[in-house]
């Protein structure tokens, strides 16, 4: 299926010119009146041609463009061409390119199921889906930077994008837009698109030996590839190959604890950021080559066919992979807690000796500060449902027995959690506490405590901002803090309404992400003292509109979980 990006660019891209100015341009040039502007003021703002945004590269030249004074370069290749005798194979080099590489326009979307992606129409509104070609050659990644060529080196951001390892790109949403953090913070911003799905995490090892040994985490190594980019190439870019931070939400955030546990990442990072997606614990090798043997009999192939599963388009291979890991689930039953099934990595031995974080941390990053953040709700049952805002504890205690938010219900301990919720957030409506048990923070408090046993300082956040948007129902959604971490919120209106109010939040927000990055420690970022976390107390920054400190305010809450 072919998305309308392009419709939606053309249509609302007046608007995003004034949406991704920082904060105080924004706020002059949308109070000023169009008869009141001055001539002066209103100069040209992007720039596009043969000497404008060039930068060589190991592979050859590119050139993007400069938008209010930020360079753009989208669409680069950190690796060749993932489709044939290259699929479930470890990322090859790009080739080198002779003529000047056109860096203007987004790399294609890894391979991942695009029909009815905008079906919800509620869902495409809220999050503004940006996707357009979908396509194996999908090893690209978008630089945003404020110089080039200037033997300045600036700290560096990563970011993985979100999509449970199945979906997703690194422009999914406006606000991971890496323009306005570029120009507040100086620094050099790097999104990256790698193999999601099947295709990236696909275990054959068991049915097709040596061959084929690296490829149920070769989703992870093109995430090392990129990084390999990054420091080979950066420094033209105006970046620091020795000062780079990965930052993940969701999915993404398990991509950034999983390449802590990876040895082949270990040195192409020096910080970390996790956003809800606190991933201890990786898949299973045995399960994963079980799933790999049920790929190829769905296909109707034996072991000395296997290479034939490169040759079936994508979009078929997706569709057997899937009825195969159906069956397997449905065959074995839940699984144990916290581990994951399914197509994401898996603890090999080798590209991953260890669960990142379970039972303990994994020594690759045993030198690397981590910041960890949650949402106060992640989901929000009402949002789009008022009448259930009218909901009762007693049926709450119904709803989260077979499912609580992302994860499996609570089951006959339903009520006992319910209750201690209750208890502890007592001027919270029945549908709030719903909201905040789907949306525990058990993962990022595991994490914290593993991570904290290591001798640099880990950072805690709970971000309970919540949004006035759907009559007050949307609530600190799953994805609603990044456009804060990253200074977009008058971008990402749909998330934020936009305005004053959450812009103050984002410059205090997005001033610690760069304290961090620059020092590894958030302070003199316009938030409030930030202690490092440890076991004993909790300690958690509480970002609202007045932002405060707090030690694990909901611990006793948390009790009552499966598993605590």
């Amino acid at each position: 299926m072919k998305s309308d990006r392009r419709k939606f660019i053309k249509t609302v891209g007046a608007g995003a010119t004034g949406l991704t100015i920082g904060a105080a341009s924004f706020a002059t040039a949308s109070c000023a009146s169009p008869g009141t502007k001055k001539d002066e003021d209103d100069g040209q703002l992007l720039f596009i041609g043969d000497n404008i945004a060039v930068v060589d590269t190991q592979y050859g030249k590119v050139k993007g463009y400069l938008l209010r004074g930020i360079n753009y370069f989208l669409g680069i290749p950190y690796g060749a061409d993932t489709s044939g005798p290259n699929r479930f194979m470890l990322p090859q080099k790009p080739k080198p390119w002779a003529d000047t590489f056109p860096a203007v326009w987004w790399g294609n979307s890894a391979p991942q199921i695009m029909e009815k992606r905008y079906a919800n129409v509620y869902s495409s509104f809220i999050d503004h889906w940006n996707y357009d070609d979908v396509s194996e050659d999908c090893l690209r990644l978008n630089v945003f930077t404020p110089a080039i060529n200037d033997g300045i080196k600036r700290p560096v951001m990563v970011w993985l994008h979100g999509g449970g390892f199945v979906n997703g790109n690194g422009i999914e949403q406006d606000g991971y837009s890496g323009e306005n953090l570029a120009r507040k913070g100086d620094i050099v911003f790097v999104s990256v698109n790698h193999r999601l799905g099947p295709l990236g995490f696909t275990n054959l090892a068991g049915v097709g030996g040596e061959k084929f040994a690296a490829s149920g985490n070769v989703g992870m190594l093109d995430i090392v590839a990129a990084l390999e980019w990054v420091r080979d190439n950066i420094t033209n870019f105006g970046g620091d190959p020795g000062i780079v931070t990965i930052m993940g939400q969701s999915g993404g955030g398990a991509e950034v604890t999983t390449l802590t546990a990876m040895p082949s990442a270990k040195g192409l990072f020096h910080k970390a950021v996790v956003l809800s997606g606190a991933g201890t614990k990786s898949g299973e090798k045995d399960y994963s080559e079980k799933l790999g043997a049920y790929v190829l009999k769905e296909a109707g192939l034996t072991a000395n066919q296997i290479d034939k599963l490169q040759e079936i388009p994508w979009l078929d291979y997706i569709a057997i992979a899937n009825r195969a890991a159906a069956k397997l689930s449905q065959e074995s039953g839940p699984a144990p807690a916290g581990l994951r099934r399914g197509f994401n990595p898996i603890v090999d031995g080798v590209i991953i000796p260890q669960h990142p974080y379970y039972p303990d941390a994994a020594p690759s990053a045993e030198d690397v500060p981590m910041m960890i953040c949650s949402t106060m709700n992640e989901m929000s049952p009402s949002r789009t449902d008022a009448s259930l805002e009218n909901v009762t504890l007693d049926e709450v205690k119904e709803r989260v027995k077979q499912r609580a938010g992302f994860g499996a219900g609570f089951g006959d301990k339903a009520g006992e959690v319910v209750e201690a919720y209750a208890k502890v957030f007592p001027d919270r409506k029945p549908v709030e506490i719903w909201s905040m048990i789907s949306g525990n923070r058990q993962g990022v408090v595991a994490l914290a405590d593993a991570k904290s046993k290591q001798a640099p300082p880990v950072y805690v956040a709970w971000f309970c901002w919540q949004p006035p948007l759907f009559d007050n129902r949307m609530r600190a959604f799953h994805c609603s803090d990044i456009c804060f971490w990253y200074y977009n919120t008058d971008f990402m209106l749909t998330h934020t309404g936009g305005g004053a109010r959450p812009r103050k939040l984002s410059e205090k927000m997005s001033g610690a992400l760069l304290q961090f990055m620059k020092t590894g420690n958030p302070d003199g970022g316009g938030l409030p003292s930030w202690p490092k976390y440890t076991t004993e107390n909790g300690e958690v920054m509480v970002l609202d509109d007045a932002s405060e400190v707090k030690n694990d305010p909901d611990r006793e809450a948390r009790k009552a979980l499966p598993g605590t």
